[in-house]
């Protein structure tokens, strides 16, 4: 990874790339659970200042990615089992409801959602060249379980899933970068969420989606309880 990337003038524009950047870090495993971010490292890196450096690092810990600390500054999140079992049955709670309320309620703009997401998300690589995730994927990825639950009709609800989502997207990446899992096949999964939510069979594609909600974060504890890589 190379520590001399230049960024653009403007400071808003200097600050968003930053921000993309250790993001990007921090998503593809680069930064591991747990390291501290040093500033003056950083400010080197990027050829900026430190109000740039800490107005990124400040957005990532908004986001949940980093753990701001008084004193002792960033430091990217721990990986906790605690934190992984707690996110992962909330999510399969609430998502749940959502697709059981979207399976009722949707109407046709609400199957024509779930098939051109579906459609997008099917034709989008996972990885890219370098074996990381692909950013476009997981976009695509977002949207068809957004197009999922839109169908509810409850704004609030929607709100709460595609936060919990977010949550999780760190542990997601952590997921495929340090577990072994990459023969799983993921377009058969979501193509049976597209048809199962089609035939507007509600409990079976609830089972699906609790078993490709809870699949990655099993899989991370488990790794995290074999390396003793957690708090």
């Amino acid at each position: 990874m190379s520590y001399n990337v230049g960024v653009a003038t403007a400071p808003a524009t200097r600050t968003e790339q930053v921000y993309d950047l250790l993001r990007s870090d921090l998503l593809n495993g680069f930064l591991h659970p747990g390291q501290k971010l040093k500033m003056v490292e950083l400010t080197e890196r990027f050829g900026v200042s430190q109000s740039v450096i800490r107005e990124a690092l400040t957005r990532l810990t908004e986001q949940g990615l980093l753990i701001a600390t008084p004193q002792r500054g960033f430091r990217v999140r721990d990986l906790s089992i605690e934190d992984i079992a707690e996110l992962t049955e909330t999510r399969i709670q609430v998502e749940s409801l959502a697709l059981r309320l979207a399976v009722q309620r949707g109407d046709l703009q609400w199957e024509t959602g779930i098939l051109a997401a579906h459609h997008r998300l099917d034709r989008t690589p996972v990885t890219r060249d370098d074996g990381t995730v692909s950013e476009d994927w997981s976009i695509q990825h977002r949207d068809f379980h957004q197009a999922l639950l839109t169908g509810c009709s409850n704004r609030r609800l929607e709100s709460v899933a595609n936060s919990l989502r977010d949550s999780a997207e760190l542990y997601r990446r952590w997921y495929w970068v340090l577990t072994d899992d990459h023969q799983r096949d993921l377009a058969r999964e979501h193509r049976q969420l597209k048809d199962l939510a089609l035939a507007r069979d509600a409990d079976r594609a609830i089972a699906v989606l609790t078993e490709h909600i809870d699949r990655a974060p099993s899989m991370l504890i488990t790794y995290a309880v074999s390396t003793a890589w957690t708090t």
